[in-house]
């Protein structure tokens, strides 16, 4: 298969390249040469504080008959390092025509422009270099030396020197002092030329990523190693952009908004393109049956499951605000798709440049998520749908959960299959991007709590003791309690550390604790523990005021709520009797008094009106 290369050594014009050269292995530089070593070596020691000069186009200033002659200049003086004569002219002149220096005697007079000596070593095309030869090309001045010098560039980043691009940027682009009257010179040495750059070899990998990512699976493996070049042209241009931005601190909030869109899209782009490359490596799992039929049958499953998680929800009391969006029963993996928070970052891609909008090869899954919001995310229609919607939507920084999500869909694919079929390939993904084993188990458990079938019910029993800890997922112990399993539930909050009450929770999460105990017929410690929470949150509220954070106001919502959450399950659960023995506090009293009220009067016919008086006669005691 042919080598691609980004620019080079054939590189584009801004105005008459259309950007998707491909370099052939005919062009391809002898990296063993002296030629191409000593190139090397001299870009990579080069001042920088000379680099934008030798980018610059410089014609021979010799007067002939009269007038320059005005060819151009292929060598710098070893005298002053000028390049202001042509070979030609420098047989028979004597001083530099700008400094007035003596030439060197002998041989000895000249050596190659570093542009020239990249062209030679064959790292920059030798096309490209002639154009500016011809006299009829000279128009466009300041394009040309700045084509140039994002040869330098491209040289750098293709040759793993990308250190020296930065140092441009923090060296000489960010140097006050380094300012030029000479129009030509004053761009080159201002960081929107590198910023340019970046974002042309950003719209140009993606262009030859687009045309990888359309061929056969079969194909793709042959550009396995283009890809990974790929990557690490990816990485550094995003180190770059770091530099940047750092560099454009204080500037306009546009200009810093555009380097983080760029950013994030490169990052994003790595992400996509490092996922891509492990689905070509296993061959996108065309080899690897599913567990499921076909896609139908996977989404009619989800409803299923969907709906049974509806039905088993217990409500939520903490969140009934009219603008809440959160819904009782929802999957684990609906809640992830939601924390991406996909559809809103998608629609702010689509309504400024999206530099990869078009590496979507399944533009179909995508809509229909777009369409169907959450619900029509998952699940995925295929690997490559799945890929493409979970790394190219969504910020960068959640790459972690992003590949969480992943684990959960290849579990999920075919977890019920026996594992000699699939288990390798899991274990792979995690050991290809660092996926400890803590983290597979989180996902797989998610997986089988959320199929609602007793048998994955059952194989999550088996590992939950394995990742159960102070950071086990708080909506686990809320599951199992759905399911009927309070014992359990009981137990993942104990290994989790925060069913007693000496560490501040979520009010959800607390409620879910009361609930939990009250099943287990553990009232003393229900009642214990919402007392130790509330007199934490009632210190907490006298130390820094109340939470903002939009779930409650101070501690007697928390108060209200626990008391009353523990007295209206002990009813439904005919333990009244119990609670009634307890020793309330006057806080809590008067929530005791509120529900068994209610209850007496929604039910006159039970027994909790004689309890309810009961516990007056109790508190006039």
């Amino acid at each position: 298969m042919e080598k691609h290369e980004i620019n080079g050594p054939v590189h584009p014009s801004s105005s008459g390249s259309n950007g998707h050269n491909v370099r052939s292995p005919a062009h391809q530089p002898n990296f063993n040469s002296r030629a191409v070593q000593e190139a090397l070596e001299h870009l990579a020691s080069v001042d920088l504080s000379e680099l934008f000069n030798e980018a610059k186009t410089e014609y021979c200033r010799a007067t002939r008959d009269l007038r320059r002659c005005g060819r151009y200049v292929k060598y710098v003086l070893n005298s002053c390092g000028h390049a202001s004569l042509c070979a030609e002219c420098c047989q028979r002149c004597d001083l530099c025509p700008i400094c007035r220096i003596p030439l060197a005697s002998g041989n000895n007079r000249l050596q190659l422009c570093l542009f020239d000596e990249c062209i030679d070593a064959g790292l920059i095309s030798r096309r490209y270099g002639d154009i500016f030869q011809n006299k009829e090309d000279r128009d466009d001045q300041i394009n040309a030396d700045v084509q140039r010098l994002n040869s330098f560039f491209d040289v750098s980043l293709e040759n793993n020197l990308v250190s020296l691009v930065c140092h441009y940027v923090t060296d000489i682009c960010m140097d006050e002092t380094a300012v030029s009257s000479d129009a030509i010179t004053a761009l080159l040495l201002d960081e929107k030329v590198v910023k340019d750059w970046v974002k042309r070899k950003f719209k140009n990998i993606t262009t030859e990523l687009q045309q990888i990512y359309y061929l056969k699976v079969g194909e793709t493996e042959k550009s396995l190693c283009l890809l990974h070049k790929y990557s690490a042209y990816l990485a550094s241009l995003s180190s770059i952009l770091e530099v940047l931005e750092s560099s454009f601190k204080g500037r306009p909030l546009a200009q810093l908004h555009d380097l983080h869109h760029l950013q994030e899209s490169i990052l994003k782009t790595k992400q996509h393109l490092e996922i891509i490359m492990w689905c070509i490596r296993h061959q996108f799992l065309e080899h690897v049956r599913s567990r499921h039929a076909n896609f139908t049958s996977w989404h009619n499953l989800v409803r299923e499951r969907k709906s049974a998680a509806t039905a088993r929800a217990w409500p939520d009391v903490v969140d009934r605000s009219a603008d809440s969006t959160r819904q009782d029963g929802s999957l684990f993996i609906e809640d992830a798709l939601a924390n991406l928070d996909i559809e809103q970052a998608c629609d702010q891609e689509l309504g400024e440049e999206s530099y990869f909008a078009f590496l979507l090869k399944d533009s179909s899954s995508f809509s229909r998520s777009k369409i169907e919001g959450l619900r029509g995310c998952y699940p995925f229609e295929s690997l490559q749908a799945a890929v493409d919607i979970l790394f190219l939507c969504g910020s960068s920084d959640l790459v972690v959960a992003k590949q969480a999500i992943f684990v959960y869909y290849l579990f999920d694919r075919h977890w019920s299959r026996p594992e000699e079929e699939w288990r390798d390939i899991v274990d792979d993904f995690a050991t290809s991007f660092g996926i400890n084993r803590h983290s597979l188990l989180e996902s797989f458990i998610f997986c089988l709590l959320d199929d609602h079938t007793d048998e994955a019910l059952q194989e999550s029993f088996q590992l939950l003791p394995e990742i159960s800890g102070p950071t086990t997922h708080p909506k686990i112990a809320r599951v199992l309690l759905e399911r009927q399993n309070p014992e359990v539930a009981h137990m993942v909050l104990r290994w989790s550390g925060r069913d007693d009450g000496s560490q501040l929770v979520s009010l959800s999460e607390a409620v879910t604790v009361v609930w939990v105990k009250v099943e287990c017929r553990l009232l003393t410690e229900a009642f214990t523990y919402q007392r130790m929470l509330c007199t934490k949150v009632r210190e907490k509220n006298f130390k820094y005021g109340p939470s903002e954070d939009g779930q409650c106001r101070c501690w007697m919502d928390w108060t209200e709520i626990l008391v009353s959450e523990l007295c209206c399950l002990c009813i439904r659960r005919n333990l009244v009797d119990r609670i009634i023995e307890l020793p309330w506090n006057s806080d809590e009293e008067k929530y005791i008094h509120k529900c068994l009220l209610d209850c007496a009067t929604d039910d006159p016919s039970s027994a909790n009106g004689s309890l309810l008086l009961v516990f007056y006669l109790q508190d006039a005691l």
